[in-house]
């Protein structure tokens, strides 16, 4: 997981706000329980230290039924919000913390990897093509071709012409929609192609692909182009086949942690990122973890011992999350972050070096 995302959250820095609430509205009455949640949720921060104009826009915005979700992140600074998303579920902790840095490991835990992948609807008409990347879904039609596109079976002099003018039209709008699934996979860096549809079409499309797309497709049973089609099952393939993805590329970096070069603890990666050889900081998935470490107002400034930190100038360390200063330090190198189950550390934390 890159975390271009938040990197703007640390500019020009804390203390921040950060808010995860149940926001769910889909019972009656609902609207005063999320009151009543918020309500206690922000008696919390003020406790920490929080003033009113630090809060009263996270509220405002809560308590708003524009932004009704199951379940919402806020994080704010400087009496504003600086960075808001909705959660496809209630959130796994309902937290509020003030604090030197934003709380973001729950968001990304529970958002988890966002994988760029293109999902294909063919019939001999041409294809519908969803391009999904960076949170964002943008979605084409793809119908070149004119001329005839079904058989008739009449029989005739002319028929054998007829089923190969035919068989061109399916041909034509195969080689289309594969040029524009080769071309959006190219320039997201697909990782998922999914392709669904009329069995004939789905076989011109994949025979028109190149090998880089055809290494990455997967070929669902369900979908259809038909008007009003139930794309429910072919929704849940696409979401099988990304997960899929995550547990394979999950998998290969636990085996290049095994294999090296590598760093196993929270002390040996916060080295690690501070001298920037990290390309990926593995993380066991805990909730429930409270982990704490010491940080300087530079992202590489952490490590467990303070005296540390201290001999490398920085004056006043402050003590802050470990998972909270892992991420600041993700986001500024340029690092990737992924949870995994398992990981052979005692704490939990790991790295893959570049060098």
């Amino acid at each position: 997981m890159r975390l271009d995302f938040i990197r703007g959250l640390y500019e020009p820095g804390g203390p921040y706000a950060s808010v995860y609430l149940d926001t769910d509205r889909s019972s009656e009455g609902a609207a005063n329980v999320v009151q009543r949640r918020w309500a206690h949720l922000r008696e919390l921060l003020a406790a920490e230290g929080a003033p009113p104009e630090a809060l009263d826009p996270i509220g405002e915005l809560m308590l708003d039924p524009v932004w009704a979700a199951p379940g919402r992140a806020v994080f704010a600074r400087q009496g504003e919000v600086v960075l808001t998303e909705p959660l496809a579920c209630r959130p796994r902790r309902q937290t509020a913390r003030w604090s030197p840095l934003p709380h973001v490991v729950p968001l990304l835990a529970q958002r988890g990897e966002h994988v760029p992948h293109i999902e294909v609807l063919a019939d001999r008409a041409g294809g519908d093509v969803a391009v999904v990347a960076d949170g964002q879904r943008r979605e084409l039609t793809v119908e070149v071709a004119e001329g005839p596109i079904q058989k008739t079976g009449a029989g005739g002099w002319s028929q054998r012409n007829f089923e190969r003018e035919v068989e061109e039209t399916w041909r034509r709008n195969a080689v289309a929609v594969a040029e524009v699934v080769e071309k959006e996979a190219h320039g997201i860096g697909a990782e998922v192609v999914v392709l669904a549809g009329d069995p004939k079409a789905r076989a011109l499309v994949t025979d028109h692909l190149a090998k880089d797309v055809v290494r990455r497709l997967t070929v669902a049973e369900h979908g259809s182009r038909a008007p009003g089609a139930d794309l429910h099952h072919f929704r849940q393939e696409t979401d099988a086949a990304c997960r899929a993805w995550v547990d394979r590329r999950c998998a290969e970096l636990l085996g290049a942690f095994a294999a090296g070069p590598a760093v196993a603890g929270l002390q040996e990666t916060a080295r690690a990122l501070r001298d920037r050889r990290v390309s990926t900081v593995l993380v066991r998935d805990d909730p429930s973890s409270t982990a704490t470490m010491w940080i300087g107002p530079q992202p590489s400034q952490l490590s467990t011992d303070p005296a540390e930190l201290a001999a490398w100038g920085v004056e006043e360390p402050v003590r802050e999350r470990a998972d909270a200063a892992l991420a600041r330090a993700v986001a500024a190198t340029d690092a990737e972050l992924w949870f995994v189950d398992h990981i052979d550390s005692p704490d939990g934390i790991g790295a893959l070096l570049r060098f």
